[in-house]
């Protein structure tokens, strides 16, 4: 039986592709769910992948992994920087968490250099632009347990 992975999304990444491409790259979010989705496969995990504007709405999907999910890969976008309610709900899932990044935070404005959900995480990958799904789905594979 395969486990279920989700990987949440946060605000503004429904633009990627035409968002700051020099920050961000030229590929959409729906390509890098396709590649996703083939590296899911490949790993035999059910993948769950959304996005949302709305705080509210990723907390309620982090909701539902702690139902049915093995674990979670988060790129909350700017609510990195801003959610407590995102760490609250992050904590209540007791599998393996990663915070994902598409750029590097740390080469960028101070702001971005504090994380309030990497303290309840297992491991952060940034910099790697649409590659860091690819090393996070890697990443959290070794992770969840048989």
């Amino acid at each position: 039986m395969s486990k279920k992975l989700y990987i949440i999304n946060g605000p503004n990444l429904n633009l990627l592709g035409i968002r700051e491409p020099e920050k961000y790259g030229n590929i959409s979010l729906d390509k890098i769910n396709a590649l996703c989705s083939e590296k899911c496969n490949n790993h035999n995990l059910k993948l769950s992948f959304f996005q949302s504007n709305i705080e509210g709405e990723l907390i309620d999907e982090i909701h539902k992994a702690i139902n049915d999910g093995h674990g979670i890969i988060i790129n909350a976008g700017a609510l990195t920087h801003t959610s407590i309610g995102l760490l609250d709900a992050l904590n209540m899932f007791t599998g393996p968490k990663i915070e994902l990044h598409i750029t590097n935070i740390y080469a960028r404005e101070n702001f971005r250099h504090k994380s309030y959900i990497s303290p309840v995480v297992s491991g952060i990958i940034a910099g790697f632009g649409f590659n860091s799904y690819l090393h996070a789905i890697d990443a959290i594979k070794s992770l969840i347990k048989d």
